[in-house]
């Protein structure tokens, strides 16, 4: 058995989980050690009792290991440990990383250090919106990864800024990939994992609970230098990634709101309690001098550029007084998830404007 079969083993396995796991690991010296430990060399690790030791001993007769590895192999997935490169140095260090990482696509050394997250609420105002794709934008123009949890609303928003920016963009889910949620975000997975990863802790068909989505979010903030949050509630999952990236010793950021406005009731609190006010991406970047030997300098709006290729089939795919998104779609005869994503680019590069009911209209 190789010691990344032992770890998926060791994530499967019930009783154990990340911080008991790092316990054996670091008594024994690798996960195959700790299989080949006695029941009673077992109970000598701090936090591991008789019926931990059972389970790990016995594990054969509660998980099948050789499917959840064809699961892997079919899904054209793979699997990281602590030791492998790709696995981000960050996360190394909170106080429970993810015993393995299933992930499509590729986690780089870029994504290790100059990783900043981006989560919300799942139904953001029309105010939170154009502030998430504005930013998600222009920090992944400026070099940035974008972390976020692939849910409606902020996340999804966040992700699509950082595609347009032709930027790298990393989804950290609350499923298993072979269960993706939400499931109607999953061409925008398939995106994401070619500009950058689609990542969970969890098996492959792990299905999203309640949860899931804390332990996913302890994730999104531990991979990141800092946790932008751009609009929630009092009571929100966004906040519990505030609250795990203050305990882990990340920067936090915030977007100011209405004070009558529920939403932002949040994130206000959160500028009170002592996160970044952000009003621009240079007040996330000026923090970044160990990033950037030179802060880039952003404008208001990127400079305008002569289209070509898929934005200009876009463009010209627009009719004089506006077209619906599936018009453009038809006319253009380019893929939804193309047409989407080249939309937001070109709607940042003030080339064409959003109306409500997706119709979109030229500015030039």
């Amino acid at each position: 058995m190789t010691e990344t079969e032992a770890c998926v083993l060791f994530n499967l396995l019930p009783r154990v989980g990340p911080v008991r796991f790092a316990r054996l690991k670091k008594h024994f010296g690798s996960a195959v050690a700790v299989l080949r430990a006695s029941r009673q060399e077992l109970c000598h690790v701090e936090g591991v009792g008789g019926e931990v030791a059972a389970s790990i001993k016995n594990w054969e007769q509660q998980i099948d290991l050789a499917a959840e590895m064809k699961r892997i192999a079919v899904a054209g997935a793979s699997v990281i440990i602590a030791s492998d490169a790709q696995y981000p140095s960050l996360l190394r260090e909170i106080y429970d990383p993810p015993v393995v990482l299933y992930l499509f696509g590729k986690l780089e050394e870029h994504d290790q250090r100059h990783g900043i997250a981006i989560v919300g609420t799942r139904n953001p105002s029309h105010y939170a919106m154009e502030v998430t794709k504005k930013l998600s934008y222009q920090l992944a123009y400026a070099g940035l990864t974008i972390y976020s949890g692939l849910a409606r609303g902020v996340d999804t928003l966040a992700h699509q800024g950082a595609l347009a920016a032709q930027g790298r963009t990393i989804a950290v889910l609350g499923s298993g990939l072979g269960e993706l949620y939400p499931p109607e975000n999953e061409l925008l997975a398939e995106k994401i994992a070619t500009a950058g990863a689609v990542i969970t802790e969890l098996p492959m068909q792990a299905k999203p609970s309640p949860q899931s989505f804390p332990r996913r979010n302890r994730i999104i903030s531990g991979c990141s230098f800092g946790v932008l949050v751009v609009e929630a509630r009092l009571k929100s999952g966004a906040l519990i990634t505030a609250h795990q990236a203050v305990e882990q010793g990340r920067s936090l950021y915030a977007i100011p709101g209405k004070i009558d406005q529920p939403t932002a009731l949040g994130t206000n609190r959160l500028i009170q309690q002592g996160a970044k006010l952000v009003i621009d991406a240079q007040d996330i970047l000026q923090d970044l001098s160990m990033v950037f030997s030179q802060v880039p300098e952003l404008s208001q709006s990127q400079a305008k550029v002569v289209l070509q290729g898929e934005d200009l089939a876009i463009y010209q795919a627009i009719g004089e007084e506006g077209s619906l998104i599936d018009a453009i779609i038809e006319k253009s005869c380019l893929p939804p998830a193309t047409v989407s994503s080249r939309l937001l680019a070109l709607e940042l590069g003030n080339h064409v404007r959003s109306l409500a009911g997706n119709r979109f209209v030229k500015l030039l």
